[in-house]
């Protein structure tokens, strides 16, 4: 949908922001890094907390024969159990599921943050991360929710990073954006599941900012303090999708791996730029599948990598 110049500027703003933590934690995590334009296994690489390990690639073609297939299928089970469960209105499961999620994704990126001199940055990072998801997930909270929301994505990435190549995550964003253009433009049905986490599971996985009209400003402004907590207003929400946001992620920590810094950076301005021009052409009242769009800036930045470096 079409945004206000300064709400765009805030959801690009916030965008970028999560795009530069996720390479911080994505790395934090990697066991290969690039010397010299070569990627080379890091010695004793820091591991993913809570018991969450990453399966060993023996060769390359396990990219392709046993990793890939698996995370798709894993892809379409969550991606069906999420819609059976939102026709059945299993609103508790659905909060318990997010809850969790949010918790392990906090606390993987909190994690990266604490200094490695302190004990135990696990269960600090845990202790850390169940009261923000508690807040987010149970008692919504605007500043809570989008704070909350430029460190999951990270932490989601640094499990799936290490799980793909460089022709594995152009097929994921290829079938992602495939499926973006049909479940917006065919079936509604993204449109269908955001109205129904935002309106009655009262969440939301992705950035959201509420925003007012003029004439609703002034008629608050005309009004008592003690009147404004009786009436109810018309909200306007602009939001971004965290699929928009965690897959340019991914895409950047695998270019990270691969081919180094540079790369990634690349990357996530391609993602950036596809997005902006998203935001300009989008009409108001429409809505538009992002990944398409965001896809397509990524293969700009893989080409533009290719080309100059």
């Amino acid at each position: 949908m079409k945004h206000k110049p300064k709400i765009t500027a805030i959801l690009l703003g916030m965008f970028i922001l999560t795009q530069f933590i996720g390479l911080y934690v994505v790395d934090y995590y990697s066991s290969t890094k690039i010397v010299d334009g070569i990627p080379q296994n890091v010695t004793n690489p820091n591991q993913l907390p809570y018991g969450m390990q990453t399966p060993e690639i023996e060769k390359q073609s396990d990219f392709y024969t046993t990793l890939f297939p698996s995370l798709i299928i894993a892809f379409v089970i969550a991606i069906s159990l999420l819609f059976f469960l939102t026709k059945f209105r299993a609103e508790f499961i659905l909060k318990l599921w997010f809850f969790l999620v949010v918790v392990l994704a906090l606390g993987i990126s909190v994690n990266s943050l604490i200094p490695g001199s302190w004990k135990y940055p696990a269960i600090i990072a845990l202790v850390i991360a169940l009261p923000l998801a508690f807040i987010k997930i149970y008692h919504r909270n605007f500043l809570i929710h989008n704070i909350t929301e430029l460190f999951i994505y990270p932490g989601i990435a640094a499990v799936f990073v290490p799980i793909l190549n460089l022709w594995t995550i152009i097929a994921l964003l290829v079938l992602i954006s495939v499926y973006d253009m049909w479940a917006v433009w065919h079936s509604g049905i993204m449109q269908k599941m955001a109205k129904y986490q935002i309106n009655k599971l009262k969440i939301f996985s992705g950035f959201f900012i509420p925003t007012i009209s003029k004439a609703v400003k002034m008629q608050m402004q005309k009004m008592k303090k003690s009147d404004l907590k009786k009436k109810r207003f018309k909200v306007n929400i602009a939001i971004l999708g965290g699929g928009d946001v965690v897959f340019p992620i991914i895409a950047a920590g695998v270019m990270l791996k691969t081919f180094g810094l540079l790369s990634a950076i690349l990357v996530i301005a391609g993602a950036t730029l596809g997005l902006t021009y998203l935001f300009i052409i989008s009409e108001k009242k429409k809505f538009y599948p992002a990944m398409p769009f965001i896809s397509a800036g990524i293969f700009v930045g893989m080409i533009l990598s290719w080309v100059l470096l």
